[in-house]
């Protein structure tokens, strides 16, 4: 089975489900795959939860509970939402392994610190090995990557993140993960019952513009 976890910096639930894909890396092997949530938004004609006056705010106090909750630590970048294309092409300047997926996870929602420009991310880029900065993060083959990446999660019907991809199956949201196990304990256990009625159900109603 195929795995991939498509993410964005900018969304702090990735930041919540880090460490629980990590830990599935123990059964299966996974991709880290960082792309352009904005880009997601922009083609299925959405908002993000913090441009919505009021899922805002409810958003950072449920993600921040939720942290407090599962025992992660969590501190908020400086702004947000941020420009997170400097992280995201830091990540795959730096080859998207898990290693650099997680540390540059760490400066922004552990360490709380800024990620939306080549200064703000100098010091860790150059302990993640990268020297030239600036040249590394303008790399047309980087930029390209990253397209490649949302691209190829459009293609696969990712419309958030974080998404669990295990095999053709997705799973939205660190709130998803169990599913995503008992997807992995026991294949078919989306395909009976009132899961196949559910998966079938006609749309009867469409939403008025």
């Amino acid at each position: 089975m195929q795995a991939q976890w498509y993410f964005d910096f900018i969304s702090p639930f990735a930041w919540l489900q880090l460490r629980k894909v990590i830990a599935l890396r123990a059964r299966i092997t996974i991709e880290p795959v960082p792309i352009l949530f904005a880009a997601v938004l922009d083609k299925l004609g959405q908002l993000g939860p913090a441009e919505i006056p009021g899922k805002r705010d409810f958003t950072y106090r449920f993600v921040q509970w939720q942290a407090a909750q599962q025992g992660v630590p969590l501190r908020f970048p400086p702004a947000h939402p941020f420009n997170p294309l400097p992280a995201s092409r830091l990540c795959v300047a730096a080859g998207t392994g898990w290693d650099a997926v997680e540390r540059i996870f760490v400066h922004i929602w552990q360490n709380g610190e800024a990620a939306d420009s080549v200064d703000a991310l100098r010091g860790l880029a150059h302990e993640l090995g990268i020297e030239d900065v600036d040249t590394a993060l303008a790399d047309d083959e980087v930029k390209q990557q990253l397209r490649a990446n949302t691209a190829q999660a459009l293609e696969n019907g990712v419309f958030g993140v974080p998404t669990l991809r295990l095999g053709s199956e997705l799973f939205w949201g660190d709130d998803a993960t169990g599913m995503a196990v008992q997807h992995l304990d026991d294949p078919q256990y989306f395909d009976r019952d009132e899961y196949r009625r559910l998966a079938a159900l006609p749309q009867a109603v469409q939403r008025r513009r």
